[in-house]
C-alpha cells in the first residue's frame, strides 16, 4: 500500500477573469516545479507515477480551498420598450388612412433580463472582487456562497475601465482568497479556473491550463488593458470557448479594489498627451532606431505635458528608468501613478535623447467618466491626431489637418456607412475637429441612438458621412 507523501500544497490568486466573467482564475503553486523538486527524489521506476499521483492530489486540494472563496453573482435589470401591437400601423389607419382612427395609446412592455458571473471573497466580512460588466446597469444584485446562502449585494464601487467591480454583503467569517503578486507571473505556469458558467445548476466548476501570455493589450475589452492570456476552458461573452481567455492582474484589481473601498472612487494620474505605437512605417518615415516606445501625437493645452514642455513628435522611451515598450504600457503606468507625482520621461526627439521632468496631473472628470476605450467600442472605430508621420502613412498632405481613421470594426455603422481606415475627419456635427481629445469629448456627449454627421476627406475630394450610434 503506498503512503501519500506529506507535502506542501500551494496556490496564490494572481488573476480575476475580464473577458470571462464566469470564472475566478487561480496560479498553481507546487514544489514539482521548484529549484529542489519531487522529481529528485522519487526512485526511477515510480517516478512517472508518483509525480503524477502528487500533482493529482494538489489540484484536488486546490480546488477544494479555493471552491469556499468563490462566489456566484447573479443580477436582475428591468427593460421596459415600447410595443406595437399592429406591427407599424393599427386597424384604423388600414381601414380609413393614417390619422383618421382613433388616437393610439403608447403601449409599453417591461422585461426581465437576469445575468450571472462569478466573483472571489477577498475579506471574511463581506467584501467581494467581480467585473464591472457583470452588475453594469443591474436594478439588484445577489451573491450565493458555496455553501448556497443568498445575500443581497450593494455595489461599493465600480471601475468600467479597468472592468473590476466591489461589492459588499451582510455576512461575517467567510472564507476569503490569499491574493498573491502578480508581477511575479511567468508564461507557462499552470492555472485552474473556478466559476459558474452559463447557470447557476454549473456553478463551481473547475478547469485547468497554463499562462499562455502576459501583458496583453489592444484587446478591445478595457480603457486600460494588461491582460494574461490562459487557454484554461472558461466561457467567454459570446458563450463560446476558443482556448483563449484574457484575465486582469491581481496587482491592478487590487490597486483599483483599494481606492474603491477607501474613496469610492478612482483617481488617476494624467499627462494630457495622445500616444501611439511606432509601427515600421513610422520607424522609417521618422528614421528611428527600433519599434517601440509611445509616440506622442497631440499635447492638451495647458496639460502636464504641455507644461513639462513635451512636444508632439517626441518618442517616449523610458519612465523614471524603466523602458516602455508601447503606448498601452506608458497609458497604464501613468493612470496607475498618483497625481502631483513627479516622474521623469526619456525622450527620442529630432535624433537626440533628453530627459524632461512632469508633474502628473489628476486626470479631468469628463476624460475619467468617458475615456476613450469606451467610445472607440460604441462608435467601432479609432481616431489619432493627424500627424507627419501619420500623413506619410496614409498618403496625407501635411498641411492638412484632422484625425485620421487608425482602425474600424468592419460590423460598426460608420463601416456600413462608408468609412474606411484612412479617411481624415475634419468636422464632426459641423464642428471643425483637429484633435483626437476634441473628437472623442464630442463623441462623448453622444448616446445610443444619436446620429453623428461627420466630413470626410479621402484620396483628393470630401464627402459627409451620417451614422447612428
Amino acid at each position: 500500500m503506498k503512503t501519500r507523501r506529506n507535502m506542501h500544497y500551494g496556490w496564490r490568486l494572481l488573476v480575476m477573469a475580464a473577458l470571462v466573467s464566469a470564472f475566478v482564475v487561480i496560479l498553481i503553486d507546487h514544489p514539482m516545479f521548484a529549484q529542489d523538486n519531487i522529481l529528485k527524489v522519487v526512485p526511477a521506476g515510480q517516478r512517472s507515477i508518483a509525480t503524477l499521483a502528487d500533482l493529482n492530489d494538489a489540484f484536488v486540494d486546490i480546488a477544494k480551498d479555493v471552491k469556499p472563496t468563490v462566489v456566484t453573482v447573479s443580477t436582475e435589470k428591468t427593460l421596459t420598450v415600447p410595443v406595437n401591437p399592429f406591427g407599424g400601423g393599427n386597424l384604423f389607419d388600414f381601414f380609413f388612412g393614417p390619422g383618421q382612427g382613433r388616437q393610439q395609446q403608447p403601449q409599453e412592455r417591461q422585461y426581465h433580463q437576469q445575468g450571472l458571473g462569478s466573483g472571489v471573497i477577498v475579506a471574511s466580512d463581506g467584501v467581494i472582487l467581480t467585473n464591472n460588466h457583470v452588475v453594469d446597469g443591474a436594478d439588484s444584485i445577489y451573491v450565493r456562497t458555496f455553501e448556497g446562502r443568498k445575500y443581497l449585494a450593494k455595489v461599493v464601487g465600480t471601475d468600467p475601465k479597468t472592468d473590476i467591480a466591489v461589492l459588499r454583503i451582510d455576512a461575517k467569517d467567510l472564507p476569503r482568497i490569499a491574493i498573491g503578486n502578480s508581477d511575479s507571473l511567468r508564461v507557462g505556469e499552470m492555472v485552474m479556473a473556478v466559476g459558474s458558467p452559463m447557470s447557476e445548476e454549473l456553478a463551481y466548476t473547475v478547469t485547468q491550463g497554463i499562462v499562455s501570455a502576459t501583458g496583453r493589450s489592444n484587446v478591445g475589452l478595457a480603457t486600460y488593458e494588461d491582460f494574461i492570456q490562459t487557454d484554461a476552458a472558461i466561457i467567454s461573452r459570446s458563450g463560446g470557448f476558443q482556448g483563449i481567455g484574457f484575465a486582469v492582474p491581481s496587482n491592478m484589481a487590487v490597486h483599483i479594489m483599494d481606492m474603491l473601498l477607501t474613496t469610492g472612487k478612482v483617481t488617476r494620474g494624467w499627462l494630457g498627451v495622445s500616444i501611439q505605437d511606432v509601427n515600421q512605417q513610422i520607424a522609417n518615415a521618422m528614421k528611428l532606431p527600433e519599434q517601440t516606445g509611445a509616440l506622442v501625437g497631440d499635447v492638451v493645452s495647458d496639460s502636464p505635458a504641455e507644461k513639462a514642455g513635451l512636444k508632439a513628435g517626441d518618442l517616449i522611451l523610458t519612465l523614471n528608468g524603466d523602458k516602455i515598450k508601447d503606448a498601452s504600457e506608458l497609458r497604464n503606468e501613468v493612470a496607475s501613478t498618483a497625481p502631483g507625482t513627479k516622474v521623469t520621461f526619456g525622450i527620442l526627439r529630432d535624433g537626440k535623447n533628453m530627459t524632461i521632468e512632469v508633474m502628473l496631473g489628476e486626470m479631468p472628470a469628463e476624460m475619467a467618466a468617458a475615456g476613450s476605450g469606451g467610445i472607440q467600442k460604441d462608435l467601432g472605430f479609432s481616431v489619432q491626431t493627424l500627424t507627419p508621420a501619420l500623413a506619410d502613412q496614409y498618403g496625407i498632405d501635411k498641411k492638412m489637418s484632422g484625425v485620421i481613421v487608425t482602425g474600424i470594426d468592419q460590423g460598426s455603422n460608420a463601416y456600413r456607412q462608408g468609412l474606411r481606415e484612412g479617411d481624415l475627419i475634419e468636422e464632426f456635427d459641423q464642428q471643425k475637429v483637429e484633435t483626437a481629445q476634441k473628437f472623442y469629448a464630442m463623441a462623448a456627449l453622444k448616446k445610443p441612438g444619436d446620429t453623428i454627421l461627420l466630413r470626410v476627406f479621402r484620396q483628393g475630394s470630401r464627402f459627409y458621412l451620417a451614422f447612428s450610434l
